[in-house]
């Protein structure tokens, strides 16, 4: 723990032919974004709309290669994702159909979307209503394994930003280690389907900080993560939910200042 502070204070829907298609489905995608991601969001979207049906048949990969101007490997790979989703089914020798089920979505993040600044706040928020209660449930009922666990992936954090480091995977690892503080599995689950969202920082960039602002940003940002863990670890529940709650209300600040124009907070 002297360690962390010593390194703190220096861091200071579709038809069953193309012919019957009258969606729009069919219409070649630019080259611009993800071939796979793309095809996936057309057909999910009329799906959505209520232009695809439940058992509704999709195109042959045939036309679809042919109709998006994208590869086998894309085409099956959009197929296999939108499976996965539960949107759609497979059958062997029949191909692919609307699930009868599709309308019953769940729960899922769209890459995308999440690059925008309304929707980083959107996760802050969301994880604020989660966190703020893993931190206490930490401090409260940690197992001794787990609080080191915690302090150890703080060391981690605090070393990759002193080394001038975006520390995104060690940011990430740390809030995991609290939520696995918890003894309650569903809080681990809930951060591993958030992944890599959880940390604005590696998905929207913002340019010309200057290396003392940068430096400004890193050292609060580890103080902050320094003042939760620390109240883990004295097993202070309350301070520990504050800490916590302290940390993403201040993120969101943060974030917030960018939508702005006079926004000058520094983002990693």
């Amino acid at each position: 723990m002297l360690e962390i502070c010593t390194m703190t204070r220096h861091i200071s829907k579709l038809a069953s032919t193309v012919r019957s298609d009258k969606t729009g489905l069919l219409a070649p995608i630019q080259p611009s974004r993800q071939l796979t991601t793309v095809v996936v969001e057309r057909v999910r979207g009329e799906i959505a709309s209520g232009s695809l049906e439940p058992g509704a048949r999709l195109p042959t990969e045939q036309e679809m290669m042919s109709a998006f101007g994208v590869s086998r490997t894309v085409v099956r790979e959009a197929v296999a994702a939108l499976k996965a989703e539960g949107l759609v089914i497979t059958r062997q020798g029949s191909g692919a159909f609307v699930s009868a089920d599709a309308g019953q979505r769940p729960f899922r993040l769209d890459a995308m979307a999440v690059r925008s600044l309304p929707h980083v706040l959107d996760i802050l928020e969301l994880r604020r209503a989660v966190e703020v209660e893993a931190a206490g449930l930490a401090a409260a009922r940690g197992a001794p394994a787990a609080h080191r666990r915690i302090q150890q992936a703080l060391g981690r954090f605090v070393k990759a930003v002193a080394r001038g480091e975006p520390a995104i995977s060690e940011d990430f690892a740390l809030h995991r280690a609290i939520a696995e503080a918890t003894a309650n599995p569903q809080f681990s689950r809930f951060l591993e389907f958030l992944g890599g969202f959880i940390i604005p920082r590696q998905t929207v960039r913002v340019g010309g900080m200057s290396a003392q602002d940068h430096a400004v940003y890193l050292a609060r940002l580890v103080e902050e993560h320094v003042a939760i863990c620390t109240a883990i670890s004295e097993r202070r529940p309350t301070d520990a939910s504050q800490a916590m709650r302290a940390h993403l209300t201040r993120s969101s600040d943060r974030y917030r200042r960018l939508v702005s124009p006079a926004g000058k907070e520094p983002v990693q």
